[in-house]
């Protein structure tokens, strides 16, 4: 009864008149320890008639706090602290024993190899203020480009497109700025946003990429940049068809000066056409292109193209005298994607991940188990339940998986947290076929 009686007396020391207010004083709370995991925060009725302010402005602050993981919300059992927490991070799991279906990464049988590559190269050294882009990639990368976007365009190169991401909304934001994210999301752009302390909003995904109605709402809200992926998104697979992007370029056109990226991470292996949401007219743009998922994950290269402006505001963080991508990576890079071997081998890498998942979409379609995978390395489960359960069961069954919720940016919205995304390109049949089969064992209802 004292315990109870001490978390009343930390309830009562929530303080604020505004969204903001509460949520941080929530925050402090939580970072003191003086709410700990696990610990209910009081209801928002009572709450704002004890703050004298509208139930909206807590209710708000509770969605601040749930976008930042410091709370979770379960309908009628309130809203409950999270406390700290690690971040999920893409990659192998180290330290399992489980066979690992949910690292997200490429099959290094269909990377080029990199030893060849540095054998053809003449590295030179480059001094501090010459100039930070090789022109041999400048060269290939602008041409590139251009076929997609044949408006003018300044290029930059950065260490991966999660770096160019991330340099790209900081030279537009600052902390509490609304930023637009998909919804579920790339992992690494959630940690972006919530580091950075800019609110995200969230755009749900459907087969055909960001929703119309979801940008409209993200917009009209006040984000100031929006982050998309065109094809291969991650986690779910979708690619933005023709019909979509024009309708989102509609939207667009009465924001020409929000900041809009698009992440095109899997481009040269995509087996889908890349459908640009960003509109000839658009004043604040970005295309970033990594080569990490066809050169190879260490490869920490990306190429940007942008607009002057926002080029300009890069190339500040990108400086000659401080900060840029070695040279001998650039070289390194220019000379594999000009060779014709690797051009070649980088179509069938992209031939084989689109029809191992295919394949094993149509395995889990012949049991009854929905699933999809339209581009990417992954497959998109649909358990029509709780996800963390079925991982769980899966785990049981020597399968280290991934639960959709990682990717959730709003859990009262997202359907990630009934999906399970899976790695399973490099499987082989016998495997492929006994994780169907423990999948729809993992998933069935009692009764099924």
């Amino acid at each position: 009864m004292a315990q109870a009686r001490d978390r009343e007396d930390v309830s009562d020391r929530i303080a604020g008149s505004t969204a903001a207010d509460i949520s941080e004083s929530v925050r402090d709370l939580v970072e003191r320890g003086e709410f700990a995991p696990g610990d209910q925060l009081p209801s928002v009725r009572a709450l704002a008639a004890r703050l004298g302010v509208n139930r909206n402005t807590v209710l708000a602050a509770y969605r601040s706090l749930v976008t930042a993981r410091i709370a979770i919300t379960g309908g009628r059992t309130g809203t409950t602290v999270l406390g700290p927490a690690q971040n999920a991070d893409e990659g192998f799991t180290a330290g399992s024993v489980l066979r690992d279906i949910g690292s997200g990464n490429p099959d290094p049988t269909h990377l080029p190899d990199l030893g060849a590559a540095f054998a053809g190269i003449e590295p030179a050294h480059v001094l501090y203020g010459e100039s930070v882009i090789d022109p041999g990639l400048a060269e290939w990368a602008t041409e590139w480009i251009a076929e997609d976007h044949p408006r003018p365009f300044r290029l930059s190169i950065t260490a991966g497109a999660v770096d160019a991401v991330e340099r790209l909304l900081a030279q537009s934001l600052v902390q509490g700025d609304r930023v637009g994210l998909e919804d579920p999301c790339f992992l690494s752009s959630i940690h972006t946003a919530r580091l950075a302390g800019y609110a995200p909003v969230a755009i749900p995904v459907d087969r055909e990429g960001m929703t119309v109605d979801g940008l409209r709402t993200a917009l009209e809200s006040g984000a100031r940049a929006i982050v998309c992926t065109p094809r291969a998104h991650n986690p779910t697979g979708a690619a933005i068809t023709a019909a979509r992007a024009m309708a989102l370029r509609e939207v667009l056109a009465d924001h020409p000066h929000v900041l809009v990226i698009e992440d095109d991470h899997f481009s040269l292996l995509s087996t889908t056409p890349y459908s640009s949401i960003i509109a000839p007219t658009h004043q604040r743009w970005a295309l970033v292109r990594s080569v990490s998922k066809f050169l190879g994950p260490d490869m920490r290269l990306a190429v940007t193209a942008s607009d002057p402006v926002t080029a300009n505001r890069l190339a500040l963080r990108l400086s000659p005298g401080t900060m840029w991508v070695s040279h001998v990576m650039q070289r390194l890079a220019a000379r594999m994607l000009r060779d014709a071997g690797t051009q070649s081998l980088i179509s069938r890498a992209g031939a084989h991940y689109a029809a191992r998942n295919h394949a094993f979409v149509a395995l889990l379609a012949a049991r009854g188990v929905h699933a999809q995978s339209d581009d990417g390395l992954n497959v998109w489960v649909d358990v029509e339940g709780d996800a963390a359960e079925a991982a769980r069961r899966l785990a049981l069954r020597g399968w280290l998986v991934r639960s959709g919720a990682e990717f959730v940016l709003d859990p009262d919205s997202s359907p990630g947290d009934a999906h399970l995304r899976l790695t399973v390109h490099d499987l082989d049949d016998a495997d492929a076929q006994r994780l169907v089969d423990d999948l729809a064992i993992a998933i069935a209802r009692p009764g099924g």
